[in-house]
């Protein structure tokens, strides 16, 4: 096992030199843009309560990090440290995408479909260059037990959720569409990586789960209420089913005839919002 002193130093490293410099990130466009801004890096000890909230909260079927690790390998819930990244959406793709009323932008498309792949990549990369230097390690995505289940608090979900390993890691914390507001911001993709490493945890520095967002905090903005084509979003929330049916039965239609791509990402709720690029204040309101 390669010995690294500063342990965090060396995995943020890894994560932001694989951002900077693989070919991975890209819109593949004519221009071939990057998919992705620098990233945010945070970690979470495996053995965090926060995870066994989520569990009661979520379902039973919500994984702990142990539970995940237990598959492949027998190791102490204290020596894990989930690894949590925001990948934020560029300046370019944001501003494309601001201007929309009712589809995704070409960029915002490639994004969520070559950005995507990039993330993944990302992830093995982590999980790969983790195991290199004997740290055991994997990416709870990828795993075969990896499914959508049924809620019976909040209907579909899956058993792992990058946005909540992402909040217990000090990153950010949830809106009124879901959507994780974030230092840089809303418009963001999330990814994990579980390794059996001793990282010391990232400080949340939020006590609510939803202290970014302004409706929540100060009972103002609901901006993203009237950016969704959908109709999903209202003051009760996120209607998830009817999010989900507008993105695979309307967005992925219109991606594939419109710019010849597989793609169903919308962002119009992450984009054109006071919460789009950081968190947001009460003077930022009158900017949109």
């Amino acid at each position: 096992m390669i010995h690294h002193g500063d342990k965090a130093g060396w995995v943020e490293g890894i994560i932001k030199d694989f951002i900077r410099r693989s070919p991975e990130n890209s819109l593949k466009n004519e221009e071939n843009e990057p998919a992705w801004a620098e990233p945010l890096i945070g970690f979470s000890s495996g053995n965090d309560s926060l995870y066994e909230r989520f569990k009661d909260d979520i379902g039973d079927f919500y994984w702990v990090p142990p539970e995940i690790f237990k598959e492949a390998f027998h190791v102490e819930p204290q020596s894990l440290t989930v690894i949590s990244w925001i990948l934020p959406q560029t300046e370019a793709t944001k501003r494309d995408n601001r201007k929309e009323k009712a589809y995704p932008s070409e960029r915002w498309s490639r994004s969520r479909n070559f950005g995507e792949q990039a993330n993944v990549a990302l992830a093995r990369h982590v999980a790969e260059s983790l195991q290199q230097a004997g740290y055991r390690a994997l990416v709870p995505t990828l795993s075969p037990n990896w499914k959508w289940q049924t809620s019976e608090r909040y209907g579909f979900a899956s058993n792992w959720s990058e946005r909540h390993a992402a909040y217990a890691a000090g990153l950010g914390t949830f809106s009124l569409c879901d959507g994780l507001i974030t230092p840089k911001g809303k418009a963001m993709r999330c990814g994990s990586v579980i390794a059996d490493i001793r990282i010391t945890p990232t400080p949340r520095p939020y006590e609510d789960h939803r202290a970014y967002c302004l409706f929540y905090s100060k009972g103002k903005c609901k901006k993203c209420i009237a950016r969704c084509p959908a109709g999903a979003l209202s003051e009760a929330g996120h209607d998830k089913l009817k999010c989900r049916n507008f993105l695979f039965d309307v967005v992925a239609d219109y991606a594939k005839a419109r710019f010849g791509l597989t793609s169903y990402g919308c962002g119009l709720c992450q984009t054109g919002i006071p919460c789009e690029s950081g968190i947001p204040t009460e003077r930022s309101l009158k900017d949109f």
